[in-house]
């Protein structure tokens, strides 16, 4: 075990989960609860900066070392987003009777989380000359 990268699984994990929760009282607040717009937003976020992490770590383009990429994309991506938060909302909505908000939750969350982490991914490609990979 290394404690020294678990230190800052942890620590990230603590930055990104703190952050989650800003911006989830923030988004319930001024939107309202029906709908997790704020998850929602979370992953989407979430699923572009661990694609952009990922792709500089591979070079080390940006100062995204390996350390660095444990750091932020465990860590703080890892806090940040809510795959479990999407799974429960996603839960209660179909509990609530309402079939077809959860269906275009979950279309939009994994597609549009899809396609986040793919603009990560070239934005870094695109910002690294020689990044190929």
């Amino acid at each position: 075990m290394d404690w020294r990268l678990a230190s800052f699984v942890a620590v990230g994990g603590a930055v990104g989960s703190v952050a989650r929760w800003l911006i989830q009282t923030w988004t319930a607040a001024r939107f309202g609860p029906g709908f997790p717009w704020g998850t929602l937003g979370i992953n989407i976020l979430g699923s572009f900066l661990i694609g952009l992490v990922a792709a500089f770590a591979l070079t080390g383009a940006f100062g995204i070392s390996s350390d660095a990429r444990v750091f932020l994309a465990v860590g703080i991506c890892g806090g940040f987003t809510t795959f479990s938060s999407f799974s429960l909302e996603t839960l209660g909505l179909l509990q609530r009777g309402q079939p077809l908000l959860a269906g275009a939750y979950i279309l939009t969350s994994v597609v549009v989380g899809l396609a986040a982490s793919a603009a990560g991914y070239m934005l870094a490609r695109a910002l690294t000359p020689g990044l190929t990979a």
